[in-house]
């Protein structure tokens, strides 16, 4: 099973109880997979528990990553939480982990 890590890097951050990552594709050939792995059903999926909000993605064709806002995420914020090392960064990393849907053979990025 391939993961996202194999298709993505990530930049993060998080802003009281949201977590931001930016999800950039590898290649431009990767771009699909971002496409199809990241839908907010999978993300929270991912998460569990952990994100008590919603989760909306925004594809950013033109520089070929997506956006993945997490709100009710982080315990109460970054710095309220109890949860060891919950931060924006960490969650990030963590959504690496997410197993990768690869699109079918011809299939191109929106």
């Amino acid at each position: 099973m391939q993961l996202l890590r194999d298709f993505a890097y990530v930049r993060s951050g998080d802003k009281g109880d949201v977590v931001s990552v930016g999800v950039i594709a590898r290649t431009p050939q990767d771009y699909p997979v971002l496409l199809a792995s990241l839908t907010p059903e999978r993300v929270k999926a991912l998460f569990g528990d952990w994100v008590q909000g919603d989760v909306e993605t925004y594809p950013m064709d033109n520089i070929e990553a997506v956006v993945v806002i997490m709100r009710r995420a982080l315990g109460g914020g970054a710095t309220r939480t109890l949860r060891l090392d919950q931060t924006g960064k960490a969650m990030g990393n963590g959504l690496l982990r997410l197993p990768a849907v690869l699109p079918p053979a011809g299939s191109e990025a929106a």
